[in-house]
């Protein structure tokens, strides 16, 4: 593989042509962005500032929350921006760099998502050794190793890519710099890094997805000897991680499990794992959970509480 690079910048067609299309999907994505970092946001001040919300559960989610908004935020405002102008241009380092962080932050949390179903087995299986096996350091560990893993991933997949010959065309058909898109521009036969590509990324995805299931069936066939009441209580704690994980892990296994290909759903899928999913994360992990809602209460009272003497 000659290392030729003819190409300075790429050039992607975006989610849609139709300028008035693309005015709505500004606004739209815009309001979509601003809730991602504001809901991630208010969940990390939450569990922060909140002496209630000390358990590994709540200090994963913070975790989850951060790589949620830095995940966004690789590929949003670019994808914001880009709607207000005609040619969508990156540059070739820009796109190198955007590559590394989408595959980053996303394995990132991928990994952290199957260390909190770890944390839910333990809470639920083993309750009486919960606070001796998930300890502050132990889960200290597991966060390192979550972001020491997507670091390892990423920087293999963008070492391949960036070594790839690209002498033309330089136009992606997607509204950010994934290796598949990549693949197809590259002047060489890629079938090799193809495999590479759903070796390390779909079976990362897939391998993760079903210790998930495995954590969650086994949770379900112990719920068996509980009352109903204790059935109740463990399956509310779960519900907000079960469908968070469904929605990020259903189209990112969709995209990387399998070799690059023209499908035109890969942007549309994209969209649920890079901005719809950590938007709603925030949403979905309050709405369902009685102690962050009554942290955030508390919160707010105090602020309000601390605004009133300054005033007096």
């Amino acid at each position: 593989m000659q290392d030729i690079n003819n190409v300075t910048e790429f050039i992607f067609f975006g989610l849609t042509q139709n300028e008035e299309m693309q005015k709505i999907c500004f606004v739209v994505f815009l309001l979509f962005y601003l809730a991602c970092v504001l809901g991630n946001l208010l969940i990390i001040v939450t569990i922060v500032f909140s002496c209630h919300l000390n358990s590994a559960m709540y200090f994963f989610l913070s975790y989850l929350s951060f790589v949620d908004i830095c995940y966004s935020s690789v590929t949003a405002p670019k994808m914001i921006a880009d709607f207000l102008v005609e040619k969508k241009r990156i540059s070739f380092i820009g796109c190198i760099a955007q590559l590394f962080g989408v595959h980053f932050f996303g394995c990132t949390e991928i990994f952290i998502l199957t260390v909190m179903a770890y944390d839910r087995y333990i809470a639920i299986c083993k309750p009486l050794h919960y606070t001796t096996i998930m300890t502050k350091r132990v889960c200290g560990q597991m966060v390192a190793a979550s972001w020491l893993g997507g670091f390892m991933h990423s920087l293999v997949q963008t070492l391949m890519t960036a070594k790839l010959p690209f002498c033309g065309p330089n136009e992606i058909d997607h509204y950010f710099c994934d290796v598949h898109p990549l693949l197809k521009l590259a002047c060489t036969d890629t079938y090799i890094v193809g495999i590479i590509v759903v070796a390390n990324s779909g079976m990362i995805a897939l391998s993760c997805f079903l210790i998930l299931v495995v954590s969650y069936i086994v949770i379900l066939l112990y719920l068996r000897s509980r009352s109903s009441e204790g059935r109740r209580k463990a399956l509310s704690t779960c519900a907000s991680h079960v469908l968070v994980v469904i929605l990020f892990f259903g189209p990112c296994t969709f995209t990387y499990i399998r070799p690059s290909s023209n499908f035109s759903e890969d942007k549309t899928v994209a969209l649920f794992y890079t901005i719809i999913t950590p938007m709603l994360n925030p949403l979905i992990y309050t709405l369902r959970n009685q102690e962050v809602k009554n942290a955030m209460r508390r919160l707010w009272s105090r602020k309000v509480t601390s605004t009133e003497k300054i005033k007096m």
